[in-house]
């Protein structure tokens, strides 16, 4: 349905954000240029709207394990 891939894609674009985030973090540069910065004031803000959605507290095999469970209900829109 449109609301999980919705879902989904939300997921995704977390855990991109948190990993690039986290190899920002570790690779300790300090000095940017405007465009870095630019990129970082959107990844800030992307990550404040993804984590008030219930994504922050999803991971793939949630999501997988949810899907399985229920595929033999045979569910509609």
């Amino acid at each position: 349905s449109d609301a999980l891939n919705h879902f989904i894609f939300h997921l995704q674009v977390y855990q991109l954000l948190t990993d690039l985030k986290q190899q920002r973090k570790e690779s300790g540069k300090t000095k940017q240029s405007s465009g870095q910065q630019n990129l970082n004031t959107i990844m800030y803000e992307t990550l404040k709207y993804i984590s008030k959605t219930p994504c922050r507290y999803q991971s793939p095999e949630i999501v997988k394990e949810f899907l399985v469970a229920m595929k033999d209900h045979k569910l509609t829109k």
